[in-house]
């Protein structure tokens, strides 16, 4: 099993966080919550142990909470050698679902406390555009001791200010999309004026932008891969980056960026590459409004 090192970010209420973890969607072709879909999942996060992650990244929605909670109990690692998140469904955002959701991804987890705890989606249209109320239940759980830290993803500039006006709560964290072709620069000014942390889902555009030019020339420079160029850059400007892949070789690479560095020049070639919203790969924030159903368990574009 690999040693690593891994740099951490120290977030707004003190706790620390690895700034790379490993993505677990659909890690499993189906979302069936099946015991053999769980095995699948197990599968590949026991691959990610040995390549060093202790950082794993689930969501409620992904129905792989019990196959990432077999892969930390079969390692034999102690749980604090660990950093565990996982989302609120969308179907979950009435306060008592809240509490009765999170108990049940514990017991997935088959932890005793989570170490974050993000509302998925703020859902506007939905649920009369009250996510306020599921906030404040979210960090009631940090009150209980049940929650180590609460965040948040998908949430533009608006909807954290709503929250933290309503609540005087502010988020640890705003896990979004963000990668070289869609900068969310509106985001990233909201964050930094309240201390919260910005955590990179999908940090390569879903593989998108991994044969531009322009990265597959700095990558050549650097004799590296595409993907560790652009996950360097993710990080060298302290984003925490959430990189997903089934491959036991690219768990290596992805883990291994921290060992060099982009100069300005790299660091500016790829922000000129943002192309704004038509970049987006992922639902926006605004108007996203599934909820999954036995039917209909994985929407048409994957958050």
């Amino acid at each position: 099993m690999t040693q690593r090192t891994i740099p951490t970010i120290r977030l707004n209420n003190g706790v620390s966080i690895p700034q790379i973890g490993f993505g677990t969607m659909n890690l499993s072709a189906v979302r069936d919550n099946s015991p053999e879909s769980h095995e699948v999942t197990a599968k590949g996060i026991a691959a990610a142990i040995a390549a060093g992650y202790r950082h794993f990244d689930t969501a409620q929605m992904y129905a792989n909470e019990k196959g990432l909670g077999l892969a930390i109990a079969r390692s034999g690692l102690p749980r604090n050698e660990f950093f565990l998140t996982t989302k609120l469904g969308n179907g979950n955002h009435r306060p008592d679902d809240v509490r009765r959701s999170f108990e049940q991804s514990l017991v997935d987890l088959g932890v005793e406390q989570l170490d974050l705890f993000l509302m998925h989606w703020p859902l506007p249209t939905l649920y009369g555009g009250d996510f306020v109320s599921t906030w404040r239940a979210i960090t009631h759980l940090v009150d209980e001791g049940l929650l180590r830290a609460a965040g948040v993803s998908n949430f533009n500039p608006d909807h954290l200010q709503r929250i933290i006006d309503e609540t005087g709560r502010v988020p640890v964290v705003n896990q979004i999309e963000v990668h070289p072709y869609f900068g969310n620069r509106p985001v990233f000014a909201a964050c930094a004026s309240h201390d919260i942390a910005i955590e990179a889902w999908s940090p390569l555009g879903q593989a998108s932008v991994l044969a531009d030019p322009t990265i597959a020339d700095i990558a050549r420079k650097h004799n590296r891969s595409t993907a560790e160029i652009v996950l360097r850059w993710h990080t060298q400007q302290g984003r925490i980056v959430i990189p997903k892949t089934a491959t036991p070789a690219r768990m290596e690479q992805n883990i291994g960026v921290f060992d060099f560095t982009l100069p300005p020049e790299d660091l500016a070639a790829i922000d000129s590459l943002n192309k704004g919203e038509a970049g987006r790969r992922g639902p926006n924030p605004e108007t996203f409004a599934w909820i999954p159903t036995s039917s209909n368990p994985t929407p048409k574009i994957n958050p």
